[in-house]
């Protein structure tokens, strides 16, 4: 199960792209939008699977989608990521000032 949507967005980032499959989803709609059966053929992944790791993709406000006919497309959210690697960054920077930091045992 993934984090609250109150959890600090860095802990949500590592929950989100640390599927595999979810990190790859992402990845091929950082190129193009693309329908669920495009993203099938992709990652070789059954419907299911693929729609599940959509709709936590949607709640998390990392991908949005656009009805184009018969077919829903989905497209990576850049404004969501942008903000994504702004919270990475940030726990990268405080990764950085713990260098040499141990606490006691």
């Amino acid at each position: 199960m993934l984090m609250s949507s109150d959890a600090p967005l860095g802990e949500r980032a590592t929950a989100l792209l640390g599927d595999p499959l979810r990190a790859r989803i992402v990845a091929l709609l950082a190129d193009e939008q693309l329908c669920t059966c495009h993203l099938i053929e992709e990652t070789g992944a059954r419907q299911p699977t693929v729609s599940h790791h959509l709709k936590i993709l949607r709640e998390a406000g990392l991908v949005e989608t656009e009805p184009r006919g018969r077919y829903t497309y989905y497209r990576l959210r850049a404004e969501a990521v942008a903000e994504l690697a702004g919270e990475l960054n940030t726990l990268a920077a405080r990764a950085e000032g713990a260098q040499g930091r141990y606490r006691p045992c």
